[in-house]
């Protein structure tokens, strides 16, 4: 059973938020200020982490900086506010998502299961490439799924790629980068996530050559279309794919 840290200073919130969650199969710890949380993360163990940002005392990004230090598991935070100053902040300090205050259970229970599972994914690339290493092992691997959204169609086994049905010429690194924007949606990732997908180890390159292939791609996708606009740039934090 997959275990679930809530930490939140309003006790109805983590009433509903614990009852929506043990409802889908998770176990569910719940703690009302942020040292508690500290304290009892060796004991617990969670394997993610919803968050409150404006908490008394140590506030939420207090505790994710002290998180940072012992853990890497998926952190969602938690706030009222909805700057997007606030949002590149939390996630500058190493959060992995946010959710604005008023969500429903069903939005908050959606993005856990996506940071569950992304991490599951990141898990297993440790030991089993997959992304990143496109066509360097197997290009043929049966287990990586073709992308056919609306606009967007690539297939990992031939490294073809389509926008509006017109064909656009990628690298294998290119391909890799925009196969993983594309897997999550909306996901806001880092230029070290997207040197994972990469497999930095194997091709050296770096946080800025990330940022060198952005452009690169965003030309050869604008060749086929001038209003391509999907990959947008997160300032000061990384990319997100936003559909298509």
């Amino acid at each position: 059973m997959t275990r679930i840290a809530v930490v939140d200073d309003n006790l109805n919130l983590l009433i509903s938020v614990s009852a929506a969650l043990e409802a889908e199969g998770f176990e569910v710890s719940t703690y009302r200020d942020g040292a508690s949380i500290i304290k009892e993360f060796p004991r617990f163990e969670p394997e993610l982490v919803v968050l409150d940002v404006k908490m008394p005392g140590m506030d939420g990004l207090e505790v994710l900086e002290q998180l940072r230090q012992i853990s890497q598991i998926p952190v969602i935070l938690l706030s009222g506010k909805a700057t997007e100053l606030d949002e590149a902040l939390g996630l500058r300090m190493g959060a992995d998502d946010y959710v604005t205050k008023p969500f429903s259970q069903r939005v908050l229970t959606e993005r856990i299961s996506s940071q569950l599972r992304r991490r599951e994914v990141r898990m297993a690339e440790r030991g089993t490439p997959h992304v990143q290493s496109l066509g360097e092992s197997d290009p043929d691997e049966s287990d990586t799924p073709c992308i056919d959204h609306s606009k967007l169609a690539m297939d990992p086994g031939s490294f073809s790629v389509t926008w509006r049905n017109e064909n656009v010429p990628l690298t294998k690194s290119e391909f890799a980068l925009v196969y993983f924007l594309a897997s999550n949606p909306d996901v806001i990732m880092s230029r070290d996530r997207l040197l994972d997908a990469l497999n930095a180890e194997d091709e050296n390159v770096t946080d800025r050559s990330i940022d060198g292939h952005i452009k690169r791609i965003r030309a050869k996708f604008r060749h086929v279309d001038e209003g391509f606009s999907s990959i947008e740039t997160m300032y000061g934090i990384g990319y997100r794919y936003t559909g298509g």
